[in-house]
């Protein structure tokens, strides 16, 4: 069965009718995917926070895969829940439509977030209050050296800095969906071959996207390698592939390659030892970020795995503790929290890209202590929340409700 823990009909796999009930088994909010969703945008704020100690205590410091792996294949499970409902009912046309209108919003998330952040990095560098570089420190120089080349570069995707490549990525892997989508109807194993094919020939270095025309340096998220953990979580929330099942020796097997990973992850362990340095070395090709390495694929699963195990069916172990004692209220408060977030992920996304930076300079401004680190990072969270409140709101149109006398 799916993730949604709705049940496909018992036809065989690939037939006419699995596919259709195939392409969307998903209509309905999954909590595990906003719970995820939420702590992987906490995530990537404290990780792009410039020079932040707590980096050095995200999942990324013990294993191979990290909060970006989260955010893909949780976004994965979330266009099932969209755009597979309308592919479904509407055709493949109108799917396409609506995973277009998608595109186009992350498009113009990603331009303006470029051009917010280089322009108040601008405003910070040539101010008399900081003695900082923040223009070179996310290397714009090139950009502004010559903005008339790299003003087409921006709106045309093919200037990208390493800062700015996680929207572009998500955006060519929104545009794989409708043709992943038609191989599918024919059949499914289709579209699972295409997918595996293209992160193939990325790992191949066949497949990449230039991210600066100066140069031959390419998009540091190669979108057809992260594609394969975008439509993993795609086709378990679709029902396309079944939901794993709760075996003590999965879960066993799934804890050893994150244990026997951690020594090979943890930067002050592996450099330490020499043996560990020449063995991570020999796996480069296989953990690399940029193409998404078949080592990280596996320490995702693996680490994917014991959450969904953790969490229970329809994440019933998040449910607070009985009672309306303190923990309880803590509890149910926090998860309401990450919940939130979790449902407005792309706003608190461009705003934790824009927050960080910011934050960055406030380090700059109190000193990188132990204290103020930690007092900038819950403030930063803090406005996290309220940007997905607001944002909640907005979407909720409260201007449309009726009901009330309009004053006069």
């Amino acid at each position: 069965m799916s993730l949604t823990d709705t049940t496909p009909g018992s036809q065989p796999k690939g037939s006419a009718v699995s596919r259709t009930a195939a392409t969307d088994t998903a209509t309905l909010r999954d909590p595990r995917l906003d719970f995820f969703r939420g702590i992987a945008m906490f995530i990537i704020l404290i990780a792009h926070v410039p020079s932040n100690w707590m980096t050095q205590w995200i999942p990324a410091r013990f294993g191979f895969s990290d909060a970006t792996e989260i955010f893909v294949f949780c976004s994965g499970m979330a266009s099932a829940i969209a755009f597979g409902k309308v592919f479904r009912d509407r055709g493949w046309a109108m799917g396409t439509a609506r995973v277009a209108y998608r595109c186009w919003q992350v498009y113009w998330a990603h331009v303006c977030l470029f051009l917010d952040i280089a322009a108040t990095m601008v405003a910070l560098t040539a101010s008399d209050l900081l003695l900082r570089d923040y223009v070179g420190q996310l290397n714009l120089h090139p950009f502004f050296n010559d903005p008339a080349t790299n003003l087409l570069g921006l709106v045309t995707l093919t200037y990208v800095p390493n800062y700015f490549d996680i929207l572009p990525m998500y955006l060519v892997i929104l545009m794989m969906l409708p043709a992943v989508m038609a191989l599918a109807r024919v059949h499914l194993w289709a579209a699972f071959g295409a997918v595996i094919s293209v992160w193939a020939l990325a790992q191949a270095s066949v497949l990449a996207l230039p991210a600066e025309p100066w140069s031959e340096r390419e998009w540091f998220f190669n979108p057809f390698g992260w594609q394969l953990v975008f439509f993993t979580g795609f086709a378990l929330m679709s029902g396309w592939l079944p939901a794993p099942p709760v075996d003590r020796r999965l879960v066993i097997g799934a804890a050893a390659i994150v244990l026997a990973i951690v020594p090979l992850a943890h930067g002050p362990t592996y450099r330490d030892v020499a043996q560990l340095s020449e063995a991570r070395a020999a796996l480069a090709p296989l953990i690399g970020k940029s193409d998404f390495g078949g080592l990280r694929y596996l320490h995702f699963l693996a680490l994917a795995y014991l959450a969904w195990v953790a969490v229970g069916p329809r994440g019933d172990r998040l449910a607070p503790p009985d009672g309306d004692g303190p923990l309880a209220r803590t509890w149910r408060t926090g998860l309401v929290v990450i919940l939130k977030v979790g449902q407005q992920s792309l706003a608190v996304f461009i705003a934790s890209m824009y927050l960080a930076r910011l934050l960055g300079v406030a380090l700059d401004v109190l000193g990188r202590t132990p204290l103020n680190a930690a007092l900038v990072n819950l403030v930063g969270m803090a406005v996290l929340v309220a940007v997905a409140h607001g944002t909640g709101w907005f979407k909720s149109a409260p201007w449309r409700l009726t009901g009330r006398r309009p004053r006069t």
